[in-house]
């Protein structure tokens, strides 16, 4: 995967700078510093299944509210495969809808995946979800507004990833990390219909319309799923977000699971 999925937010100005784990570097992003919230104007963000489900419920909204207000949908062309961006505020700056000038981000706890990530860019080079093995690289992202790199902070990409609380939302992102991948590997006239997109729109970022097509629609009908995830379900909905994962990749890829057993005669 590249890093249209997982990118810094903002346009670098200087050249990237490929690093790894142990690399090291030095920022801090403060109130102090002249540039504060001028990367969270004109940027590109893309929204991650687990991003939409962190936002909507610090804002209390539905998942159908929440990207209605706050996303505009698009198509990953590399992948062929539908994604949200976050819609900018209509103003001089194109701001983040969530920035303050004084206070900053007013979600910051609940952040997007991005914007923690900021100001490292990551993507893969390939990634097996079955296997457990990822090809990750990482790059810096300096763009020339930026005062953070002037500051005596020193981190590595792997103390900076534990600091923003990376490691968590990519382990649940790593099913949609998948199918992107999957997908993008097929050949390019091998493509889904406008049907099954819709589906896999629902299912990784429409949480609430997708437990109402679990529990309220025929699904339970054809798959024979324990009482006890069932449980989990419907009161979970990071296991539900992973749940909708693991059922496009049979759906779509014909991918091997226990999980989802067809009752007999269905």
């Amino acid at each position: 995967m590249t890093d249209d999925i997982k990118a810094a937010s903002g346009n670098a100005e200087i050249p990237p700078e490929q690093m790894s784990m142990n690399s090291r570097f030095k920022f801090k992003c403060h109130k102090g510093v002249s540039c504060f919230t001028d990367c969270c104007r004109g940027i590109d963000i893309m929204l991650t299944p687990y991003d939409i489900l962190t936002m909507r419920k610090k804002l209390d909204m539905s998942s159908e509210k929440f990207l209605a207000i706050f996303t505009t949908p698009q198509i990953l062309e590399k992948a062929d495969m539908p994604v949200v961006t976050l819609k900018l505020l209509d103003d001089d700056r194109n701001s983040c809808p969530f920035v303050e000038d004084e206070d900053g981000c007013v979600i910051y706890e609940d952040r997007p995946s991005t914007c923690r990530y900021y100001p490292i860019g990551v993507g893969s080079l390939s990634y097996s979800g079955e296997q457990g093995e990822k090809d990750e690289f990482f790059f810096s992202v300096k763009e020339s507004h930026c005062k953070g790199f002037e500051e005596d902070q020193e981190w590595t990409v792997a103390d900076w990833r534990e600091d923003q609380g990376i490691d968590l939302r990519d382990e649940v992102n790593e099913g949609w990390m998948d199918l992107m991948v999957r997908k993008k590997s097929l050949p390019a006239s091998m493509k889904l219909s406008e049907q099954a997109k819709q589906m896999f729109f629902t299912a990784c970022y429409n949480i609430d319309k997708f437990k109402t097509f679990v529990f309220e629609s025929s699904f339970l009908e054809r798959y024979d799923i324990p009482e006890a995830t069932l449980k989990e379900l419907k009161e979970d909905d990071v296991k539900l977000l992973q749940f909708g994962f693991e059922w496009l990749k049979v759906t779509f890829f014909q991918a091997e699971t226990d999980m989802f057993k067809v009752k007999p005669g269905k």
